[in-house]
């Protein structure tokens, strides 16, 4: 306890540190201050009556994305999902456009992709919005409308428009003067928003007469908080790869010579992240649509049920091919081969060129299948939490794209803190000086995590 105190009475003490959290609090609130903002000419008093205007499937997903935004008709009811489409769509256009690839290596073309970026987000928030309009127009939703005309429509999709844009302006402005992320800050909020009135749901449930107490309800917690350690060892957990520079000069002026110095090439377990998950349960979704109709049969309704067997083992494998595919999307070992050639390095025992190629892809193929499979068993822990009796709310933070999301989002805020401490020559986070699997190293090529 006393050195948490004393960490805190550090960050406190760093100057910019302490602006920039300040900053990006403020700017957190002013997203959550928006979320509560309705949309014009719909009345929020009959709207809080009504049902919900998306709980599940991919509404629910984008509705989580969004903070509770979709479902409350507000002005950031799109929230920051069309920026992060938009972002999907460029990364894998990189794949695809090599001019796109050319211009990731360049400053300047950094920024005009993160330009194509922004144009592209204006696109799509469009077509979603109309999207949204036609939603809200069903026939439950016609008494919160105060003013159907289409002169509102036109009005609110520009609100709608407008709204995604300023919050991936907040998102920026908290990335860049801020700490952490900002658009992963701004979907945690969202997601942490939505924690504590579900607790006290899955609460008030367990402590009626059969719900089992405060002895469920506790048990219920600490499987929580196993998950929450799971997650955080699949997302820290890396594999080595040892290095050795054959020779490097450091130094411009009085150059000195570090030959035979020894570094390591991270690769991490998991290194596509959260996204497998997201792509299969936007896949999932394809057949539950199917599944709703009344003639449908009844193995195609059960690829609609989260909670049936059917789904749950589609799901489990759709996570482990999404994982590879993604990994092998974001991770090019012929590319980190050649930064290795040319920064005159070797891995000890393995000959440059193809063979290094190979020997990383061997190693990447053989840690990225446990990771896989972690990933999908996190990823159907909510289906199985529902089964148990946890409510559907609550069971969404035992695993999936909520608890995946948070928890990484948190980890790596806290990774930027602890440099900021480790610079000005204070302790770090933890015991060992700096959070474990989460070193910054100099490494041949960055890999991009999800």
């Amino acid at each position: 306890m006393k050195k948490f105190i004393n960490t805190l009475k550090n960050i406190w003490s760093i100057d910019e540190l302490r602006k920039r959290i300040l900053f990006t609090i403020m700017l957190l609130l002013v997203y959550r201050l928006g979320v509560q903002i309705v949309l014009p000419g719909m009345d929020a008093n009959v709207l809080d009556q009504l049902a919900p205007a998306a709980t599940d499937g991919l509404l629910g997903m984008i509705n989580m994305f969004a903070g509770g935004a979709f479902s409350k008709a507000s002005i950031f009811a799109l929230g920051i999902m069309p920026y992060i489409s938009a972002s999907i769509a460029m990364q894998l256009a990189q794949i695809a456009v090599p001019q796109i690839q050319k211009l990731q290596k360049e400053e300047s073309g950094r920024k005009k992709v993160q330009m194509y970026t922004r144009y592209l987000t204006v696109v799509v928030t469009l077509f979603q919005a109309i999207g949204y309009i036609s939603g809200i127009l069903r026939p439950q939703y016609g008494a919160a409308i105060i003013d159907d005309t289409f002169l509102w429509q036109i009005t609110t999709v520009i609100v709608l428009v407008s709204g995604t844009l300023f919050v991936m302006w907040l998102g920026e402005k908290i990335t860049d003067k801020g700490i952490g992320n900002g658009t992963s800050l701004l979907i945690m909020a969202g997601i942490i928003a939505r924690f504590f009135p579900l607790t006290a749901q899955e609460w008030a449930s367990k402590s009626g007469g059969a719900g089992g107490g405060m002895l469920i309800f506790l048990l219920e917690i600490a499987i929580m908080i196993a998950v929450i350690m799971a997650i955080v060892l699949l997302s820290q957990a890396v594999r080595r790869i040892p290095i050795n520079y054959a020779r490097r000069m450091v130094g411009a002026s009085s150059a000195k010579d570090i030959s035979g110095n020894r570094d390591f090439i991270p690769l991490k377990v998991n290194s596509a992240g959260v996204m497998p998950i997201i792509f299969a349960q936007a896949i999932m979704f394809i057949p539950g649509l199917f599944g709703n109709s009344p003639d449908a049969a009844p193995w195609l309704k059960s690829l609609g049920d989260y909670t049936s067997i059917g789904y749950n083992s589609i799901y489990f494998f759709v996570v482990i091919a999404f994982t590879y595919l993604y990994t092998a999307i974001i991770i090019n070992p012929q590319q980190m081969s050649d930064d290795l050639k040319r920064n005159n390095a070797f891995i000890p025992g393995v000959k440059p060129g193809s063979d290094t190629a190979n020997f990383i892809g061997m190693v990447l193929d053989r840690i990225t299948l446990p990771g896989a499979v972690f990933l999908a068993i996190i990823g159907i822990m909510p289906g199985i939490a529902a089964l148990f009796g946890v409510t559907q709310g609550f069971a969404q933070f035992y695993g999936g794209t909520s608890m995946l999301i948070a928890v990484q989002v948190i980890l790596d805020t806290l990774q930027q803190i602890e440099s900021h401490l480790l610079m000005r020559h204070y302790d770090g986070l933890t015991d060992t000086g700096r959070m474990g699997g989460r070193q910054s190293r100099t490494t041949p090529t960055q890999v991009a995590n999800g």
